[in-house]
């Protein structure tokens, strides 16, 4: 019995194609299995790293001494947005100390070279309503190290400044600083190429000649930053402060001469101002402080998400 011939012969070399496509598609469900299996990976080590780090944390409950205290806040660091001195932080701090119905009076623990001008005058202002608030409590400074620019001016919102002999007080002034390489592009030979959208657009660029028009602009702003800041030390320390024309130059003292300057009122650390200024001996510790489970689990959600999102565009790339 004959066999009758195919209608449709496959085309030639069909074989060839279907085994290419099986071999792309094993390929292409290795590599995914591979990505899932990493991912997978690393959810099971934040889930121990949360674990163990949870496990280490003091669980315990901290015990309020009964009666009076002294609520401290610290300021302590460079004073940005997002360093640990930044004006939600502090502000948080002094208002939870202020509502606390055992506290006394308020000791702000000052050790800062200063920053943002900005961040500054967040927590003065701050200071200041709650002095309004609450006039009968009282809001002291204490400067250990350093109470330099955007420090001081924290403190001067305080009612009273005590300092070391040998702390670092002052710089009542404002400063902003760069580099120029005109003269460096010019003899390594490089064109500095520059389009801008707005004549002054490039303010301050480091690579281009500086113009005396936008020198005078920033001069200026700098100017008009320095006029609040001395107005803000003169709202807060009054009558206190001596009539000296390096006052707000930007110079630095000592403890010692600060105090013949009305910069600051007294020798006395944090446990002397507690016990004799304040009047509570207790001492309770009201600054915000990110603990090291927080850093980690926001550093662990930034790389998670840095992760998700590569793994993810590796999926759609292989589909």
């Amino acid at each position: 019995m004959s066999q009758e011939p195919l209608t449709n012969p496959p085309p030639p070399g069909w074989e060839r194609e279907v085994l290419e496509k099986l071999l792309l598609e094993g390929i292409a469900e290795q590599r995914r299995a591979r990505r899932w299996n990493i991912f997978f990976k690393l959810l099971f080590f934040i889930y121990l790293v949360v674990v163990t780090l949870s496990l280490a944390q003091p669980w315990t409950e901290v015990v309020r001494p009964a009666g009076e205290i002294t609520a401290k806040v610290e300021v302590k660091g460079i004073l940005l947005e997002d360093a640990q001195a930044n004006a939600e932080a502090l502000v948080q701090g002094i208002k939870q100390a202020a509502s606390d119905p055992h506290a006394k009076g308020i000791l702000l623990e000052m050790n800062s070279p200063g920053g943002s001008p900005v961040q500054a005058a967040y927590v003065y202002e701050a200071i200041r309503r709650i002095k309004r608030q609450k006039p009968k409590l009282p809001i002291v400074a204490v400067v250990t190290d350093v109470c330099a620019s955007g420090c001081y001016y924290i403190a001067a919102a305080a009612d009273k400044i005590y300092v070391s002999s040998t702390s670092v007080i002052g710089s009542i002034g404002v400063v902003l600083n760069g580099f120029g390489f005109v003269e460096t592009l010019h003899k390594l030979g490089i064109e500095r190429r520059l389009i801008t959208a707005g004549e002054h657009k490039a303010l301050l660029d480091p690579f281009s000649p500086i113009k005396p028009e936008e020198k005078a602009h920033i001069q200026d702003l700098l100017d008009e930053v320095h006029r609040e800041f001395i107005a803000a030390v003169k709202r807060g320390r009054g009558e206190r402060l001596k009539e000296d024309p390096k006052l707000f130059s930007g110079l630095v003292w000592t403890g010692s001469q600060s105090l013949s300057l009305g910069l600051a009122d007294g020798i006395g650390d944090v446990d002397y101002v507690a016990k004799e200024v304040i009047g509570a001996e207790k001492v309770i510790d009201f600054t915000p402080r990110e603990d090291m489970f927080s850093r980690l689990a926001r550093r662990v959600g930034t790389s998670l998400g840095e992760t998700l999102m590569h793994f993810m565009w590796g999926l759609g790339a292989l589909e």
